[in-house]
């Protein structure tokens, strides 16, 4: 049986949510990922300052995502690429898996070869693909006129404390996508935006030169899978319509079918993202820009934070299973 080429665009939390449920279907699907160069937070900023590669935070996600689980040493090793030093001079904070990848990148000599090095290591069930391999810094423009350069402080909110919508997005100075995330678009039977910050782990893709043209040549289904929470500084009073509309405007066209969210969240939760002025993306399409499929998506377990992590991990996630039997629909059905 020829496998089905799904590929995933995105990175962060969202995009190792998502792969986690696919790998599942490894044996029908051809599963590339997409990620971010963009990142500039945590211990992948860190190490991209300190040693001037490519930020590969977002790599190691999706790695991990897709790794063997065949037995105990497969799942040893997959923690140890997730795992994160919570104390230590000089190493709290960082991330197991990123001090591996730096070390082959420094080995090898570029980012590609260590990233195929370590799927080789992590048997891992697919392709994770840098969305380019040049050097940049994500920047946002706002309503009111400010610039904010760099993804960790767009994020964050740590330069940027208004209240304006972000109007443009981009990438200084100008990259070109590379040409196996292209070659994987325009072959894709299904394309996967999302879940993910929609400017800094989804768009942060978008906004590679090239990247838009490849999906104009493509003819795959495009699904957009909503996000749970909206994030300050970036989607504070905008739903699920919003989000699609930002999507059409960034890949060139309105994706052919949006997951959204149905299902309630605990309150001690929505309190804690209330007191940081976050909400619940609602669904407020009204169906007519594409087709929407709305149903429970919230993983029921509880998120453990893990000690020495400094970034802030989202509280609420998607249930990767749910996510990934609703794509295969999808990918059965159009």
């Amino acid at each position: 049986m020829t496998k089905k080429r799904v590929v995933v665009v995105g990175g962060g939390t969202g995009t190792h949510t998502v792969l986690r449920g696919l790998r599942a279907y490894a044996d029908k699907l051809d599963i590339t990922a997409i990620v971010s160069m963009a990142d500039s937070g945590g211990s992948t900023g860190r190490l991209r300052d300190e040693f001037g590669f490519l930020p590969i935070g977002d790599v190691r996600n999706a790695l991990s995502a897709l790794a063997s689980e065949g037995d105990a040493h497969d799942d040893l090793l997959r923690q140890l690429f997730l795992y994160r030093f919570a104390k230590g001079e000089g190493l709290s904070g960082h991330n197991f898996g990123n001090l591996f990848l730096t070390a082959l990148t420094d080995i090898l000599g570029s980012e590609e070869a260590a990233i195929k090095a370590a799927s080789h290591i992590l048997k891992v069930s697919g392709r994770v693909v840098p969305v380019t391999t040049s050097d940049v810094q994500l920047v946002a423009t706002y309503e009111d006129g400010t610039v904010v350069v760099g993804e960790n402080d767009i994020d964050e909110s740590l330069i940027y404390q208004g209240d304006s919508r972000i109007t443009s997005l981009g990438v200084t100075p100008e990259a070109y996508i590379t040409e196996d995330a292209r070659q994987a678009i325009i072959s894709a039977d299904l394309l996967v935006f999302g879940p993910g910050d929609l400017y800094t782990s989804v768009l942060a893709n978008c906004v590679v030169s090239g990247f838009r043209e490849a999906v104009a040549e493509s003819k795959a289904t495009i699904v957009y899978v909503c996000n749970l929470m909206s994030k300050r500084g970036q989607t504070v009073g905008m739903h699920a319509a919003e989000h699609i509309a930002e999507i059409a405007a960034h890949i060139g066209r309105a994706p052919d079918v949006a997951l959204i969210n149905t299902a309630t969240f605990r309150d001690d939760l929505l309190s804690k993202y209330d007191a940081e002025g976050n909400h619940p993306i609602l669904n407020n399409c009204n169906g007519d820009v594409c087709t929407i499929t709305a149903l429970p998506l919230v993983s029921e377990e509880e998120v453990v934070l893990t000690s020495g992590d400094v970034v802030k991990r989202s509280l609420i996630r998607h249930d990767s299973h749910a996510l990934a039997r609703a794509l295969m629909e999808i990918l059965e059905t159009h």
